[in-house]
């Protein structure tokens, strides 16, 4: 039995006593009595009715790999060769570049109810809820080098962003691979992206998109982190977590298939009109140096210039940290 298994059970809006679980599912009152008690312990909003039994208290919608690729246009499901969903992983990351390790990985997608070690940018833990977000990865192989990726985690922001702005939702991007939510009180981050590259830096290369973005964030776990976070159902309650995820792997498998060819170039305006801070100033952090800038745009390469003292200079990206200012 797996927290997936019991989750669907107890989404049907019914109430189910711990023996009418345990016969469905196959195992003893106690385990599924531990079981729920997991379920209490992730956070997943769970009601008891004593004589009736247990339900949740609020449908959640499960990630679905077959309704996922249905949704996928015809060319789409040509260039993608395997769906992976899974309920808990290390990190999306990881099992994918494992799959390269093995032969395999490109055009390949691996998706995940959750991660017990979620990697963001600069090695921060990616926090989200069991079930509540969408965590994934996709896997691509380039022949060119690594030098044909310039400006690919800003495009992969343009492409999240164009898919959650069908669903009506204000979004900027923050160089070089955050994408945030525009609300009332300024700017929280809705979803990160996180690249990992192996290979020959000349010759052929393999890159892990990793992408984190949150669909229902509690209030509980905003509380604890330590930055202004967003989610989708804050400005699109009731989208559906698998509509998303057809529409962004659409989205990235069009970015992909041609962006060895094209570059960054393409997508260059897009992501400068979603400049989170263009004409602002921020504090630019580079190891243990600190300085206010003016931020301006991103050239063609994806680096993100900056006015300071009068002289433009260009950031590459890399542990630089560009922080806006109250």
């Amino acid at each position: 039995m797996t927290i997936g298994e019991l989750i669907r059970l107890l989404s049907d809006g019914g109430y189910h006593s711990g023996e009418q679980l345990g016969e469905r599912l196959g195992v003893t009152r106690t385990a599924v009595w531990k079981q729920l008690k997991k379920l209490e312990a992730l956070g997943i909003p769970l009601e008891a009715v004593k004589g009736r039994g247990y339900r949740l208290t609020s449908p959640m919608e499960l990630i679905d790999g077959p309704a996922i690729i249905a949704a996928l246009s015809r060319e789409s499901r040509r260039h993608l060769v395997r769906l992976f969903v899974e309920e808990t992983l290390p990190s999306s990351n990881l099992f994918m570049r494992d799959r390269f390790l093995h032969g395999a990985g490109h055009a390949e997608v691996c998706l995940a109810e959750s991660q017990t070690a979620g990697r963001g940018r600069r090695g921060r833990q990616w926090m989200s809820p069991w079930g509540r977000s969408l965590l994934f990865s996709i896997g691509w192989r380039f022949q060119g080098g690594a030098s044909v990726l310039e400006g690919l985690s800003l495009a992969v922001g343009v492409v999240i962003a164009e898919v959650l702005e069908k669903h009506g939702l204000d979004v900027a991007l923050k160089w070089p691979n955050d994408v945030l939510l525009v609300t009332g009180q300024g700017h929280g981050k809705l979803a990160g992206i996180l690249l990992e590259l192996s290979g020959d830096a000349e010759g052929p290369c393999e890159v892990v998109i990793g992408i984190g973005l949150n669909v229902v964030l509690p209030e509980a776990l905003r509380a604890e982190l330590d930055q202004a976070a967003s989610a989708v159902a804050d400005q699109a309650p009731g989208v559906s977590r698998n509509q998303l995820a057809a529409e962004l792997i659409e989205g990235l498998l069009g970015l992909l298939n041609g962006f060895e060819e094209a570059g960054f170039g393409p997508w260059r305006e897009a992501w400068n009109r979603r400049n989170a801070y263009a004409g602002r100033d921020v504090d630019i952090v580079q190891g243990g140096l600190s300085y206010v800038a003016t931020v301006d745009r991103v050239d063609e390469a994806g680096n993100l210039l900056v006015a300071c003292n009068g002289e433009v200079q260009r950031l590459v990206g890399g542990e630089i940290s560009v922080r806006g200012r109250p």
